[in-house]
C-alpha cells in the first residue's frame, strides 16, 4: 500500500518540472493524480507515462490566472473521482529583473499566476474539503520566499505572499480537517535550463555552474523536491501546518550572498 493509496491529488502545473515529477510520484504512492495545466500536448503525455506505468491519472486544461478555470477544475475531479484529498498549489513562473527592468505587464502577470493561482484553486477546493472534514494543501513557494534573491523581485515578491498565505490559510481551517503547508525549493533544475543552456555551455557545465553556490555543492533534482511535497501531503506530516518546508542544498542557512 502506497502513502497515498486510494486518495485524489490535483496538482497544477502537473506537465513539467516539479509538477510532473511530484504527479509521477503521488500516483507511483497509489494516488489518483489529475492533471491541472495550460498545455494539453504536455499534459496529456504525462497523464499517458503514468498510466503506462500503472498509475492512474486525468487531466484537465486551466490557467489558474482565471477563477472559472479553477473551479472547473475541481468541480472536474470531484465528478470523476467524488472527493478532492490533496491539492498541490504548484503552477508558476520564474521572470526575472530588478523593479526597473520588470514591466507593469509581467509585474501583473507573476502575481495573477503565483498568487492569483494560489488563492482562486484553494479558495475552489476548500468547500469539499471542509465537508468531508479532511484534505491537505500544498503550496510551492521558493527558498526566497524566506530570503531575497538578486534580479528577481516580481517573484521573490509573489512568493513571501504565499509563505504568508500559506499560514493564513493554516489558520483558518486546522478545525476543519484541513492542514496547509509550502515547499520551498532552491534552485532544481527544471526544463527550462535542460532547454537553454548558456551559448557554447553544455547542461553538466551549466549544473555544475549552478550548484557551486551551494553548500551541498549542487542544485536540487525534481524528484528530490517531489519527495518535499509528498511528505507533506501524506499522514508522515500529520502533525504539521502552516509550516515552510525549505528544500534548498543549505542555501538559506547563510544566506543567498555566500559564495561556495
Amino acid at each position: 500500500m502506497g502513502r497515498l493509496a486510494g486518495q485524489t491529488a490535483l496538482i497544477t502545473g502537473g506537465n513539467s518540472g516539479i509538477g510532473q515529477a511530484t504527479a509521477y510520484l503521488f500516483a507511483a504512492e497509489g494516488a489518483v493524480v489529475m492533471i491541472a495545466a495550460r498545455n494539453e500536448s504536455a499534459g496529456q503525455k504525462t497523464v499517458r507515462q503514468i498510466q503506462a506505468a500503472g498509475g492512474a491519472a486525468q487531466f484537465i486544461r486551466c490557467d489558474v490566472r482565471i477563477p472559472e478555470n479553477c473551479q472547473s477544475a475541481v468541480d472536474e475531479t470531484l465528478r470523476q473521482f467524488g472527493r478532492v484529498d490533496i491539492l498541490f498549489n504548484n503552477a508558476g513562473i520564474v521572470p526575472a529583473g530588478t523593479i526597473l527592468e520588470t514591466t507593469p505587464d509581467t509585474w501583473q502577470d507573476v502575481w495573477a499566476t503565483n498568487v492569483s493561482g494560489t488563492f482562486y484553486m484553494s479558495r475552489a477546493v476548500l468547500p469539499s474539503m471542509i465537508e468531508q472534514r479532511r484534505g491537505v494543501i500544498v503550496n510551492n513557494a521558493s527558498d526566497w520566499a524566506i530570503v531575497g534573491g538578486q534580479a528577481a523581485a516580481a517573484y521573490c515578491a509573489t512568493k513571501g505572499a504565499v509563505a504568508l498565505l500559506t499560514k493564513a490559510m493554516a489558520l483558518d481551517h486546522a478545525r476543519q480537517g484541513i492542514r496547509v503547508n509550502a515547499i520551498c525549493p532552491g534552485d532544481t533544475y527544471v526544463d527550462r535550463w535542460q532547454r537553454q543552456p548558456k551559448p557554447g555551455q553544455t547542461h553538466e557545465a551549466l549544473r555544475q555552474e549552478l550548484g557551486a553556490n551551494f553548500p551541498l555543492g549542487r542544485v536540487g533534482s525534481v524528484e528530490e523536491i517531489a519527495r518535499a511535497a509528498l511528505f507533506l501531503a501524506s499522514d508522515d506530516a500529520s502533525y504539521m501546518t502552516g509550516q515552510l518546508l525549505v528544500v534548498d542544498g543549505g542555501n538559506t542557512a547563510g544566506g543567498t550572498s555566500v559564495k561556495y
